[in-house]
């Protein structure tokens, strides 16, 4: 079989193209992957695009092909990440595919789901289709970097965000002002909050902020609220324990929490998950791999400043979002309400929303790792 012919600027502006629409996805796929096609005609027009829209819905290939038709035939389909070839909740891409008479397929990245892994491209090959492979891959690895962790390590993506003064303080002195952030950065939170799956704080946070963790407006599906409480120390009357039993809360609890507070926080609605290990950052690693194995594919950790040291310690953050204030809190330092030393970031992005810094990056690692893709 004749080697895959080079990608062209059609096919790249294709790609660029259906890793935008990819991210339409974001917030209703997971634990499926974003993912984007775009279908080119034989003389490299486009026809069609299509994305995966929601968990359970049909795939980007179907999408775009069943949107261009009988004029896919001969042409060139363009995806993100490799199409699938087995039966799940949809019929197979490869399948699809073939039966629309597409005579090329150019693929950014493969996919490391098991039952796929190579085999969607093989399988074109097979039946003598065109393969084309890893154009644009990074930015198509990144796309799909959470759901490339969970596969490939059971683990969630875990987004560390937190809100400092200017001297570094996560909380303003009593009597005044209680946000640090702008309400643009605010808004930017929620938006964030809106698409994970998940959102957890430790019990100090719990305790004296009594916050809601949900987001406003809600996102497409039901936001898991976990909170790290090793002694069961969440108060029943808490704004937390009040919403229990119309917005899901997990109280992750330690070998040393009473029995009896443990029965009045599941009496109050709650689920209560007893975390093995006798150090935090065990407990942590036990949470996450509890979390990993419930699908969640993105967690935010929004603090407080003992669950980021225990969290950057052990190098379990993948992307962090910094907001700063121009504000400074004032008075002396209180090591209890400082952020921690973070980690090295690989910065993607520098905003200014309201007037703060908004610093989102990846956190860096010696090596790189099957999370990252």
């Amino acid at each position: 079989m004749p080697p895959p012919q080079p990608c062209s600027a059609a096919e790249t502006a294709a790609m660029r193209r259906a890793l935008d629409v990819a991210r339409r996805g974001e917030g209703r796929v997971e634990p499926n992957p974003m993912v984007g096609a775009v279908v080119l005609g034989s003389d490299e027009t486009v026809l069609a695009e299509g994305w995966h829209d929601r968990f359970g819905g049909p795939h980007a290939e179907a999408a775009a092909l069943a949107a261009a038709g009988d004029r896919a035939r001969g042409g060139t389909l363009v995806v993100t990440l490799e199409p699938c070839c087995h039966h799940g909740k949809t019929p197979p891409c490869t399948d699809a595919i073939l039966a629309a008479g597409i005579a090329r397929v150019v693929v950014a990245a493969g996919d490391p789901f098991p039952s796929v892994a190579g085999g969607g491209i093989a399988t074109l090959r097979a039946a003598g289709i065109d393969v084309a492979t890893g154009l644009l891959e990074h930015e198509a690895r990144r796309l799909t970097a959470p759901y490339r962790k969970l596969v490939t390590t059971g683990l969630p993506w875990v987004i560390a965000k937190w809100a400092a003064t200017r001297d570094g303080r996560l909380a303003m002195p009593p009597g005044g002002d209680r946000w640090i952030s702008s309400p643009e950065s605010r808004a930017l939170v929620h938006a964030l909050r809106a698409r994970v799956d998940a959102i957890a704080v430790g019990s100090g946070t719990a305790l004296a902020d009594d916050p809601l963790l949900t987001a406003r407006p809600p996102g497409p599906r039901p936001l898991l609220r976990v909170v790290l409480d090793g002694r069961a120390r969440l108060p029943l009357d808490g704004r937390l324990v009040r919403t229990a039993r119309e917005s899901p809360l997990l109280v992750a609890v330690g070998a040393a929490a009473p029995t009896e507070r443990i029965a009045a926080l599941e009496a109050a609605g709650c689920e209560v998950w007893r975390a093995a290990g006798a150090q935090p950052v065990d407990r942590l690693r036990g949470l996450l791999a509890e979390l990993g194995r419930r699908r969640v594919t993105n967690l935010l950790v929004e603090g407080g400043p003992a669950v980021f040291a225990t969290l950057f310690a052990a190098g379990l953050a993948d992307e962090v979002w910094e907001f700063v204030s121009p504000r400074d809190a004032g008075g002396p330092a209180d090591p209890a309400a400082t952020i921690p030393s973070r980690p090295d970031l690989d910065v993607e992005e520098v905003g200014h929303p309201g007037g703060d810094t908004l610093t989102r990056g990846l956190v860096r690692r010696p090596t790189s790792s099957a999370g990252r893709g």
